[in-house]
């Protein structure tokens, strides 16, 4: 239960530093979508402890990718 929340508090902070990060290409629900199709491909990994950095590479890649 503590890794889930602790995961949940580490997903929390990849979508403020990306909404930071891309205010000026993607709307914040736009990063929102980002990370949650990015967290979610990563659901069925037994081994958490990566995920949120993991998350935050591949969502900055995929927003950077859209914004031309």
């Amino acid at each position: 239960m503590a890794d889930k929340v602790r995961e949940d508090d580490a997903i929390r902070g990849v979508v403020e530093r990306l909404t930071s990060a891309f205010s000026a290409t993607h709307s914040p629900a736009d990063v929102e979508a980002a990370v949650a199709k990015t967290h979610a491909s990563f659901m069925d990994r037994p081994v958490r402890e990566f995920v949120p950095v993991l998350v935050e590479r591949k969502a900055r890649a995929l927003l950077s990718e859209s914004s031309g």
